[in-house]
């Protein structure tokens, strides 16, 4: 078995209703994000788990759908946590190329990261 992964970045704006402590904040706010894709399988006759083109395109359409946007607005997200990114992009990936394994959604300035492994 063999894991390939992608990475890419994209730059969002968000809000995100929550509570902290006595009061609501629901104020708007970016992040440069990080994200991983990685693909399982065994190599095809070719010797690939998957054409590294195919994975790139597909990770490029997401990208589009997310960079530079208001994340708010983007169909089929919902509230953009971290756990919600994950499973839009694995939703938006898997659709084109088989054998997702795994999506990780980081932002390095904060140190925070979450992965989605699907069962």
């Amino acid at each position: 078995m063999f894991e390939l992964s992608q990475t890419f970045y994209f730059e969002a704006a968000h809000t995100l209703e929550r509570r902290l402590e006595t009061e609501s904040s629901r104020r708007i706010h970016g992040h440069t994000y990080g994200a991983e894709v990685q693909v399982s399988g065994v190599p095809d006759r070719n010797g690939m788990v998957v054409d590294l083109a195919v994975l790139r395109g597909a990770i490029a359409a997401v990208r589009d759908a997310l960079d530079h946007h208001f994340l708010d607005d983007v169909a089929g997200l919902g509230p953009a946590t971290l756990e919600n990114l994950c499973l839009y992009i694995h939703r938006q990936v898997s659709a084109q190329v088989p054998g997702v394994s795994a999506v990780s959604v980081y932002r390095s300035a904060s140190g925070d990261r979450c992965t989605y492994r699907p069962q």
